[in-house]
């Protein structure tokens, strides 16, 4: 296990992209940053505070999440929004997100703030989908406090972590980006499950905050290792590498000493993760 970064507040959002290598935020301090394959931290985009999830997009940019889903083009043009928060109607904001192979975005709504205080009680979210023509619907409901989203390898199974109640959702998927009622894949009991991703041979691997490291599940719910990092908030996981084969784990300061702590853990693997798809909805404008 190698410890490549550190001193952010709450790392979130991994994700590989083959030409910057390892983009991730920070929820916390602000700015999504890229990790080079030599190891050099650059700066992607300043300032965004509450970016937990983002997706690489078609067109050059980055889908975020945060207080609403938006593009936000590499070469510094204008940020374009692409589906908006309700508070009126317990919406605040949005957390996790991802892409499934025909570019549609799935992203998982938050009924308060887990991080920033914002005077609501605890409500349930949803899950939304942003089609390939920029039309958005909710998919599901009931979900408690939604992280980590990720699609079996064949596209069939939509994987999706409430940390709330502890337990890792699963949809049957619909060709149109439906979803049906949702199952319980696994419930942890060390940590609740945050960031996931998902693996060539349908393991699922899920990040335990509180829980010192990555639970990896075979596609029967049955555990089969935990992957072990020196520090309890463990934030988000996702493969990485020319071969998919290095499993990048990204982390929060709780529980740690200091309020920068945060940091980017590296360790290959004997399996290939799966590629998350480009984002190919459809751009305001």
């Amino acid at each position: 296990m190698e410890r490549l970064a550190q001193g952010y507040g709450l790392v979130e959002g991994p994700v590989w992209d083959d030409e910057r290598g390892l983009i991730f935020s920070d929820v916390l301090g602000g700015g999504v940053f890229a990790l080079s394959r030599d190891g050099t931290v650059s700066t992607v985009f300043e300032h965004r505070r509450g970016i937990g999830g983002i997706v690489l997009h078609e067109a050059g940019g980055l889908v975020v999440s945060g207080r609403n889903v938006s593009f936000k083009p590499f070469d510094g043009g204008d940020t374009l929004m692409l589906l908006d928060r309700d508070p009126d109607n317990d919406n605040v904001g949005y957390n996790d997100i991802t892409a499934d192979a025909a570019g549609r975005v799935y992203a998982g709504s938050l009924g308060s703030s887990p991080v920033f205080e914002d005077g609501r009680e605890p409500t349930d979210g949803a899950l939304y989908l942003i089609d390939v023509d920029g039309s958005s619907r909710e998919v599901a409901e009931g979900i408690g406090l939604t992280n980590g989203l990720g699609f079996s390898p064949d596209g069939k199974t939509l994987y999706h972590s409430d940390s709330r109640v502890q337990t890792v959702w699963c949809y049957e998927v619909a060709d149109d980006g439906g979803l049906s009622p949702k199952r319980a894949f696994v419930k942890t009991e060390s940590g609740s499950p945050d960031g996931l991703c998902v693996a060539q041979d349908g393991s699922v691997w899920v990040a335990l905050a509180g829980g010192h490291g990555v639970a990896v599940f075979e596609a029967d719910g049955s555990q089969r290792e935990l992957v072990e990092i020196p520090q309890p908030m463990c934030t988000s996981v996702c493969f990485g590498g020319d071969d998919l084969e290095e499993l990048y784990i990204v982390s929060g300061s709780q529980g740690s000493r200091g309020e920068n702590a945060g940091a980017v853990y590296r360790i290959r693997v004997d399996v290939a993760g799966v590629a998350v798809p480009v984002a190919k909805v459809r751009l305001p404008g």
